[in-house]
């Protein structure tokens, strides 16, 4: 299914989209959500499944748009309902795609121990379900498993012929000590041609200028990351990414300029925020106050797949190093992304508890990373652990 293979490689996106919120009751009326440029499809879903309840095959198609628009927008509230449409399906001898699906939401959710259980079954019942391989692959990298990572990649290599399996290899290459071959590999790939779907197009540039970043090559970085802002709709993953890009420069102006109308999403208004702050633009204490307020939410409702951009939010906006490091600490138990490893980092150096990133240094060295961002953070540390 196309959508659910979209959503598999929506998947490597680095933002914290948050845990659904599912109301018990369904007539609840929590908020209305925007209507965007492409939710006709939405609209046109709803209104045939409330014709048809009992059309499954219509069920899914909704489930995998709202997983797909919760993915593009960074909006937890798209996921409540995607769980809620699944869940009644999901009762009763699940089948492999919904067995994926409901993957996808307990992945959004870093729930990683129930989705791979779930993509393991949907796997057994059916080998070639490419969707089940790709969420599988997202799960491993993001845990830093990259020996398993790589060999879900392959599968999906050896089952499809389009780029998703190739860009998958190389992302996942690119983490194990290959970088700048990887890099140079998906560069000349996407020079030649790129893959027919504008979200496909939209990932694979993203993807190639986090690695140009990591290799220091600011200007190939930037090219790239414009390049993927350029296609299609916007989504969360490149504008975070290139968000993070412009705040290293200092360059906080355009900073504001790509995020302002982009605050749903938590980790997005963060970067917004931070920006703000280094202006002394009237808005950044209102935003710094409404984060406070969506992380508590978060904690109230036991949702820890905040922990990265929160701890980020401690240390950078309210000056907190002890606060940051248990959160940054926390969520490098979960995740281990070159991100979480830097926040880390940052937070034990902040608060002079250089030990507690030991086991960053050690990842590094066992995984072979590379990063020009964790560079000087990891020599600071390494030099206090000596």
């Amino acid at each position: 299914m196309r959508h659910l293979l979209l959503t598999a490689l929506l998947a490597f996106g680095p933002i914290a989209l948050g845990r659904a919120f599912v109301p018990a009751d369904d007539d609840q009326v929590l908020e209305v959500l925007p209507e965007r440029g492409g939710d006709a499809q939405l609209r046109a879903l709803r209104e045939q499944l409330r014709a048809t309840p009992d059309d499954r095959a219509l069920a899914l198609q909704l489930v995998e748009r709202y997983i797909a628009l919760g993915r593009a927008e960074a909006d937890p509230r798209y996921f409540g309902r995607a769980e809620a449409v699944l869940a009644p399906l999901a009762r009763a001898n699940p089948s492999p795609e919904i067995l994926t699906l409901r993957a996808v939401l307990a992945q959004n959710r870093h729930d990683f121990s129930a989705a791979l259980a779930d993509l393991r079954r949907a796997q057994a019942l059916r080998p070639r379900l490419i969707g089940a391989w790709l969420t599988q692959a997202a799960i491993h990298q993001v845990q830093g498993r990259y020996p398993e990572a790589l060999q879900s990649c392959l599968t999906v290599s050896r089952l499809a012929a389009g780029w998703s399996g190739r860009v998958c290899v190389e992302s996942v290459l690119a983490d194990s000590g290959q970088l700048e071959p990887a890099y140079r590999r998906l560069a000349a790939l996407l020079s030649v041609a790129g893959p027919e779907s504008a979200d496909e197009r939209q990932w694979a540039w993203t993807v190639l200028a986090e690695m140009a970043e990591r290799l220091g090559d600011t200007g190939a970085a930037e090219r790239h990351y414009r390049r993927a802002l350029a296609i299609g709709r916007l989504s969360a993953y490149p504008l975070a990414g290139f968000a993070d890009f412009l705040l290293d420069r200092q360059r906080y102006a355009e900073v504001l300029e790509l995020l302002t109308g982009e605050q749903r999403a938590d980790g997005l208004l963060l970067r917004l925020a931070l920006a703000e702050r280094q202006l002394g633009h009237s808005e950044a204490e209102g935003h710094r106050r409404t984060l406070a307020a969506r992380f508590a939410d978060s904690r109230r409702r036991g949702d820890t797949s905040h922990q990265g951009d929160e701890a980020r939010f401690e240390l950078q906006l309210n000056s907190e190093p002890e606060q940051a490091l248990a959160l940054a600490a926390a969520n490098w138990q979960v995740q281990r992304e070159p991100r979480d490893a830097r926040i880390l980092l940052e937070a034990a150096i902040a608060a002079g508890k250089f030990e507690a990133a030991r086991d960053v240094l050690t990842f590094l060295a066992e995984t072979g990373l590379e990063d020009a961002r964790l560079r000087d953070l990891a020599a600071r540390v390494a030099g206090r652990l000596a």
